[in-house]
């Protein structure tokens, strides 16, 4: 059954085309130059035959055959060219228009999706493209004019003969229209296999340490084996349909050039039709094979292309982050820093969900350090999720120096934020690659300061290329607490206006975390600093402390005033200090 899709998808396959439609045309052009050049050879040869029983000369037939022949080669040569370096040009326009669109997706559509899978689009799917975009429709025009043409030049010679072959074409177009459907069903089946296992592999690879660790390489392996196995059998389904189709074309083609000579020899037998007409006929028959092959294979290709191009279309359909304001441009110039506010702020992460935040009203001053605090999915990490605008609430305000967030350019919102999340995720690259990710002009004194704040000068002096070495996928070849102190390096580099921490120091010794909460310190004199913590060493520095629980802002304070007034947070209180002197 057709649906809406299988239009929208035509489209954007003929979309995918469209740019470079005039190399196409041009390099089709050509294609069926060198079509029309094989198609006159058997009447070249038709003349060569009359003239074998006659006193004329047969040397400028011979070279009429040869010029077509290697016209018609050249021609097409060219025009093949042409047309992959057209099918290069639409795989790199459609990996540029994916690419954008997959990094500008909102957070909450990746995290529901497979990175494998989005690999394999990425990767696989568009490369599919590079023939069905221009070969399939090339084909599919070429194809169709050198048949017809050649159809009609049999039809002068012979119209019995003709009315075999139609029939026995008949019959491969019954089949062909038979088998498509079904090419196209296998390729998808197989195209979302291979993804399913790239996203398997892929998971594997990203928890490399707990595979290892908890002895699941055999259920693993298994596992992408069953994917790959999957895939092949999606695969040769296409190939079993394709051979079908393509085998009854050979077989059609064969069974009517043995019906025509044997039908043809009686009539020339018979004085119906020359010898000359015959030879030329059975040539039309055997030079036909090739565009009725090109039909057939432009229509299977086709089908593999649709198939690729749902699965394109399936991330347009993913929602993505607005780039530009909801509103007017916020005026930066003249902007008052009034802190940030979030009033009755609720959201779940889906319909189906707990709702996170309940009700959430507090208000965060413009400089200082406050604190969120509370049980784990208190809400805490969500909070600053909002605040980057990786969701929005489902109801409630947070407006910052004023402004609802909805309002504010989201990149201009991102300039002034420095964030550092809990596991800390580095990039493949440097050092340095990691530090000014963020902000690529920064000079070298600012990335040296930094460095020196976090006290990754240490760390630096005993790399081997200092800032320059390579931290690894993901910087695995640093420690947690490193990553902690370059991840918290990169958001001062920025240097936000906002600076949202979220356990920062959960791995970091001692010293390392006095050191760096000095710094935070020294850094919310100057700004609004935003800190998610367990640690009472770094809840007692705030200038003001929340505590969170079940979604709801349970109280506000200093580390005295909470003491004194709120048990959950004197419970906190009272669990590290005990867990502090067990350490000790």
């Amino acid at each position: 059954m057709r649906t809406p899709i299988d239009r929208s998808a035509w489209r954007m396959l003929v979309g995918y085309v469209k740019p470079q439609r005039r190399t196409v045309l041009f390099g089709g052009a050509l294609v069926l130059l060198g079509g029309l050049a094989a198609a006159a050879q058997p009447l070249a040869a038709k003349a060569l035959v009359d003239r074998l029983g006659s006193s004329d000369g047969i040397t400028g037939l011979l070279a009429l055959l040869v010029g077509l022949a290697l016209a018609g080669a050249a021609i097409s040569v060219v025009g093949d060219y042409l047309l992959e370096r057209a099918g290069e040009s639409v795989v790199l326009v459609a990996r540029k228009r994916l690419a954008r669109r997959l990094i500008s997706l909102r957070v909450p559509a990746v995290q529901r999706a497979e990175p494998g899978d989005l690999l394999s689009r990425f990767t696989g799917d568009t490369t599919l493209l590079r023939e069905v975009c221009t070969h399939a429709f090339v084909a599919l025009v070429t194809g169709t004019v050198t048949t017809i043409v050649m159809v009609v030049m049999m039809g002068f010679m012979d119209l019995a003969l003709l009315g075999i072959t139609l029939a026995v074409l008949l019959i491969v177009g019954l089949l062909a229209a038979a088998g498509m459907p079904m090419i196209e069903k296998a390729s998808h089946a197989a195209q979302s296999a291979v993804g399913e296992t790239g996203a398997r592999l892929e998971r594997v690879l990203g928890a490399f340490r707990t595979v290892k660790a908890a002895g699941a390489e055999t259920r693993e392996i298994a596992a992408i084996e069953r994917g790959a196995e999957d895939a092949w059998r999606a695969g040769v389904r296409s190939a079993r349909w394709e051979s079908l189709v393509h085998g009854a074309n050979t077989l059609a083609v064969q069974a009517s050039f043995l019906a025509v000579l044997g039908i043809g020899g009686a009539r020339v037998a018979t004085g119906a039709m020359s010898l000359s007409s015959l030879v030329a006929f059975l040539l039309f028959l055997f030079y036909l094979h090739e565009p009725i092959g090109q039909l057939l294979h432009a229509g299977s290709r086709l089908q593999i292309g649709l198939a690729a191009i749902r699965r394109l279309s399936e991330i347009e359909t993913l929602p993505a982050e607005r780039t530009g304001p909801a509103g007017a441009e916020p005026d930066t110039a003249g902007r008052r820093e009034e802190g940030l506010t979030f009033s009755d702020v609720r959201f779940r992460y889906g319909p189906d969900r707990p709702e996170v935040l309940c009700g959430v009203s507090v208000d965060i001053p413009a400089v200082g350090m406050t604190a969120f605090v509370g049980p784990s999915g208190a809400g805490k990490s969500t909070l600053f999720g909002l605040v980057e605008r990786f969701h929005e609430p489902d109801s409630g305000r947070i407006l910052l120096d004023g402004r609802d967030l909805a309002d504010w350019d989201l990149a201009s919102l991102r300039a002034d934020i420095g964030y550092v999340e809990q596991d800390a995720p580095l990039l493949s690259g440097t050092l340095r690659d990691n530090l000014v990710y963020g902000r690529p002009d920064a000079t070298e004194e600012e990335i040296r300061d930094a460095v020196a704040r976090t006290r990754l000068d240490t760390l630096v002096d005993r790399l081997p290329d200092g800032l320059d070495t390579a931290v690894g996928h993901r910087g695995n070849f640093l420690s947690g607490g490193e990553r902690q102190r370059v991840a918290l390096a990169r958001a001062l580099i920025r240097r936000p206006r906002l600076l949202l921490l979220d356990e920062i120091t959960s791995q970091l010794d001692a010293a390392n975390e006095m050191a760096i909460r000095d710094v935070v310190t020294t850094v919310a004199k100057t700004m609004t600093v935003i800190v998610v913590a367990h640690r009472l060493s770094t809840v007692t520095q705030a200038d003001r402390i929340v505590v969170l629980d079940n979604g709801i802002v349970r109280a506000t304070g200093t580390h005295d005033e909470l003491l004194a007034n709120d048990l959950l947070y004197a419970d906190f209180a009272a669990t590290q200090l005990l867990t502090g002197e067990r350490d000790d």
